[in-house]
């Protein structure tokens, strides 16, 4: 495990909870959170067009979890080339999302925990920036801003002023600008079998 997620483990398990990566138990629980915090429409989103059919980048699906290892929090990251750069090569980056946190666990620092953590792996991991659609003034702190997505847009709407971009290695924006594109590694979809 990550350096970052150690660190991040040790501090946050005494206050009765941790950051650990996803597995595939997690994925009815995580599915259940988004559905909840997220409500019916969670899929017309325009992000979601990033996500769907895709896994998220290598390591950078987090879990936070109670005492009693149940998924109480959420986050992933996505790959994707943020438009085309001055010399016309696509530039890589990643698309946070969803973020989401249980209700009955809101108020204890989870959100900003799965935060840091996806932060700290992304950075760890070489990636140069992260984009995400949210409220400025809760991902502000974290150093995401609507400056260094401003030349670049989603694949269907979207509020500009909510387009918030976070550069991990100065200047990787710089001159980024077109539509966001999928890039990460598609999911495995079973073959379907055929009657004879």
């Amino acid at each position: 495990m990550a350096a970052v997620l150690d660190s991040v483990r040790a501090f946050f398990a005494q206050n009765a909870f941790t950051i650990d990566t996803e597995n595939p138990g997690d994925v009815v629980a995580r599915e259940n959170l988004l559905d909840l915090a997220m409500g019916p429409n969670r899929r017309r989103k325009s992000s979601e067009t990033l996500r769907r059919d895709r896994v998220p980048a290598e390591g950078l699906a987090l879990v936070a979890r109670d005492a009693d290892g149940h998924v109480i929090g959420t986050v992933r990251l996505w790959n994707v080339e943020a438009g085309v750069g001055r010399d016309g090569v696509p530039v890589e980056a990643l698309m946070l999302g969803p973020l989401a946190v249980d209700g009955g666990h809101e108020g204890k620092g989870i959100g900003g925990a799965l935060m840091r953590a996806a932060i700290g792996e992304a950075k760890s991991r070489g990636h140069g920036a992260i984009l995400l659609v949210g409220d400025a003034p809760y991902y502000e702190r974290f150093g995401f801003f609507a400056v260094k997505a401003r030349h670049l847009v989603m694949p269907g709407p979207f509020e500009r002023d909510r387009f918030l971009a976070l550069e991990l290695k100065d200047g990787w924006l710089d001159g980024a600008a077109g539509m966001l594109v999928a890039s990460g590694r598609k999911l495995a979809m079973p073959r379907l079998r055929r009657a004879a």
